[in-house]
């Protein structure tokens, strides 16, 4: 078996998915963005599962591996839409937080080259609120931080389909060929039996 194989390439490519995934799961923590740490967390756990699918020759841990890349897809997508604001979403409300906090995403902040200050509260008269802290100099703003981020992940699980796909197929085929071996064997063991008798 070669290393280009099919096989190999998913193995590599959940590898890859899991790096991916803990990297946004660490600045959705900072940013305590609940929805996508959930969700990052699921992927996690499906990932593994695909991976350990794909070592251990279990196509049907594969096949929940290629429908969640599915629904990753369309989570993404709402992600780029979300921070996007297509549609009517907003990235300015706490839908990401479960409207528990006001926490925005960690980037809006901490993005390269932004230079972070904490505005005095009687500036606007109110408190504990993120008003105060004002972001200049970004080089990218946090939104299309988020978007690249969202775009990664939505490449990584389409190529993770069409390989999860195709191990499927091969696996079916193999499992097919295992099965017509097993009867012509059965076959041939009833005729033996039927000529010694």
């Amino acid at each position: 078996m070669g290393c280009c194989t099919g096989r190999c390439s998913l193995i590599c490519l959940c590898a890859l998915q899991l790096i991916s995934a803990l990297e946004r799961q660490i600045f959705d923590f900072l940013g305590f963005q609940w929805a996508p740490i959930l969700g990052n967390f699921l992927h996690i756990i499906v990932v593994i599962l695909g991976l350990f699918g794909t070592i251990q020759y279990r196509p049907r841990y594969i096949m929940v591996y290629a429908v969640w890349t599915a629904l990753w897809v369309t989570w993404n997508v709402f992600i780029i839409c979300f921070y996007l604001e297509v549609g009517g979403l907003s990235k300015d409300t706490d839908l990401m937080t479960f409207n528990i906090s006001v926490h925005r995403s960690w980037w809006r902040e901490h993005g390269p080259g932004c230079v972070r200050r904490v505005l005095p509260p009687s500036a606007h008269g109110m408190t504990d609120d993120y008003t105060y802290v004002s972001v200049t100099g970004c080089v990218v703003d946090f939104q299309y931080l988020e978007v690249i981020h969202s775009a990664v992940q939505i490449l990584l699980s389409l190529v993770g389909f069409v390989y999860a796909c195709y191990v499927i197929s091969i696996s079916m085929e193999e499992e097919d060929t295992y099965s017509f071996d097993l009867q012509v064997c059965k076959h041939l063991f009833i005729q033996m039996l039927q000529i010694t008798e």
